[in-house]
């Protein structure tokens, strides 16, 4: 990575399972030798993504993209607004999205997960208005009087001209999504359409070894007569709490190639998922422990011809607190060691910001106040490597 930021997250949360696995329990992993709380990158990304949607700042309309088997869904509703009939439009959006190589099955929805920028969606509901009478249903082929069967996506293939199937082919370059130019995408039918992800998310793991614990509860009938004792509902619910490590990744360049070279839009939208990826928090069983914990240390550092550098080593033996020093504080002492000890190593030291609520002076960097400046002194620096 010849542009390379990257975030370092000490996050403590009160009793919770943000991240469950499926038999309900909050995930975990083994590291070091022991069992670790843990939370996958999945979940974070997920949570990034939805903080931003909900917060979208200075992100332009139509800058972030939708995961979702039910495009032919959002495709007839786009095409119905615009006077079409809805069920002859979605005749049309079957044989266009077939023409691209994508099949639609019985109950309408593609095969699998497609992560499409709005702009790409937009454009392919524009094509399909435009080449509405082009776009025929394929005539089954009759043999001996039954139906000749035939792969159902060569069969939508053939039945769009060439013309369009270019055209169409041309919308998927990722409509200048922010989400999947960080993230990525796979189509599996369409791999000429993949995107490299330019943001890799590491799983969160507790800095210290954990023990799992069991809430029981009961609930209890509000209309039941009094002289009825007992509880009418009784479980157990899985929980931990923990101070994870989390780490990301950015390379700077690559977001700017996905996002078709437009850097005012690789700005404004690392502005948003920075700040998404601080303060959003996954949403697992919130109702029930409302662990809304910000985090008590963020450090931020941005490095030219450097390789990324996860510090999840520093907590290899587990971190304990002490009477004198919290969990958090021990860690983030163990973390800023680690960081030293490999950047007397390895050097490709860059410019590092802090941000630190804890009561542990920080030996990294320049410390900032709040969040604000935090992301402000990133960009600033961000522009000049950039050249921007």
């Amino acid at each position: 990575m010849k542009h390379l930021l990257e975030i370092h997250i000490l996050q403590n949360f009160a009793p919770s399972n943000l991240n469950r696995d499926d038999t309900g329990s909050p995930k975990d992993a083994i590291f070091g030798g022991y069992r670790r709380g843990r939370i996958s990158s999945q979940c974070l990304k997920r949570a990034a993504r939805e903080y931003v949607r909900d917060h979208p700042h200075s992100l332009p309309k139509g800058a972030l993209g939708l995961r979702t088997k039910r495009l032919v869904q959002e495709l007839v509703a786009r095409l119905k607004n615009g006077g079409r009939d809805e069920t002859e439009a979605q005749q049309k959006v079957a044989v266009a999205l077939g023409g691209m190589g994508l099949k639609v099955d019985e109950e309408g929805k593609t095969q699998y997960l497609l992560f499409l920028g709005t702009q790409e969606i937009a454009h392919i509901a524009d094509l399909i208005e435009k080449h509405w009478d082009s776009l025929a249903a394929p005539e089954a082929e009759e043999e001996g009087g039954k139906k000749k069967a035939k792969d159902a996506k060569k069969v939508a293939k053939d039945a769009v001209p060439d013309e369009i199937k270019k055209a169409l082919g041309k919308v998927l370059d990722g409509g200048k999504a922010f989400d999947v130019a960080l993230f990525g995408r796979m189509l599996a039918d369409l791999p000429e359409k993949n995107r490299d992800a330019a943001c890799q998310v590491a799983h969160a793991i507790s800095t210290h070894a954990i023990e799992r614990e069991f809430d029981f509860y009961t609930a209890v009938d509000d209309l039941k007569p009094e002289d009825n004792a007992g509880a009418d509902m009784i479980g157990t619910v899985e929980f931990n709490s923990a101070c994870y490590y989390r780490y990301a990744a950015l390379d700077l360049e690559k977001l700017r190639e996905n996002l078709q070279g437009d850097t005012e839009l690789m700005l404004k939208g690392l502005e948003a998922f920075l700040r998404a990826i601080v303060k959003a928090k996954p949403s697992g069983k919130q109702n029930s422990f409302a662990a809304h914990n910000d985090p008590e240390y963020v450090a931020v550092t941005v490095r030219r011809e450097a390789d990324p550098r996860n510090l999840a080593n520093a907590f290899e033996k587990p971190v304990r607190p002490s009477r004198d020093q919290s969990l958090t504080e021990a860690s983030v002492e163990r973390l800023e060691a680690k960081w030293q000890k490999l950047a007397e190593a390895y050097g490709q030291n860059g410019e590092v910001f802090v941000l630190n609520l804890t009561d542990l002076k920080s030996k990294l960097g320049k410390q900032v106040k709040n969040l604000d400046e935090l992301l402000e002194e990133t960009l600033k620096t961000v522009r000049a490597n950039l050249g921007v």
